[in-house]
């Protein structure tokens, strides 16, 4: 039986603990997390790596977390973003929408923060597969001898 790698999460939260803390736990889901205390550690986590979701916290120091989302989405209109975060007014989770984010769940909800990942993690992945097969509708050509997609066959 296969088994599927893990996700590749960046978390950027400037609380430390929390962070490993949710590093332990997504792990048993199958989610690698990456941790950025800064928006300017987070772009050298950007630069050198891929992720799957980013997930931010509202609340960052010198640029905040709708700042950086906003920054995130002017190079990488496709990664999932999903803001967690304590800012839990409604003015918050709107401002997060507006800045890019495609969900916004509030602390200390671990179980939906899980959910949203997940779904928002297997939906990117199935709209990026499906955009490669849109793209090259015929992908195992390469790979597969021509008799396959020709109107002769091996049999004589």
């Amino acid at each position: 039986m296969l088994s599927k790698p893990p996700s590749h999460v960046l978390s950027v939260d400037d609380d430390v603990e929390a962070c490993e803390m949710l590093s332990l736990l997504l792990k048993s889901h199958g989610i690698d997390l990456t941790c950025a205390q800064s928006a300017a550690e987070a772009w050298l986590r950007i630069k050198g790596e891929s992720f799957d979701l980013y997930l931010l916290d509202a609340w960052l120091p010198k640029t905040d977390g709708f700042e950086l989302c906003r920054q995130i989405r002017q190079c990488d209109s496709s990664t999932p973003i999903l803001f967690y975060s304590g800012a839990a007014y409604e003015t918050d989770k709107r401002k997060g929408m507006a800045a890019g984010a495609n969900a916004y769940v509030t602390k200390p909800d671990i179980d939906g923060l899980i959910e949203t990942m997940t779904d928002m993690i297997a939906r990117a992945k199935a709209d990026a597969f499906a955009a490669r097969c849109v793209s090259n509708p015929r992908p195992a050509e390469g790979w597969l001898p021509s008799q396959f997609f020709g109107a002769e066959t091996a049999i004589d």
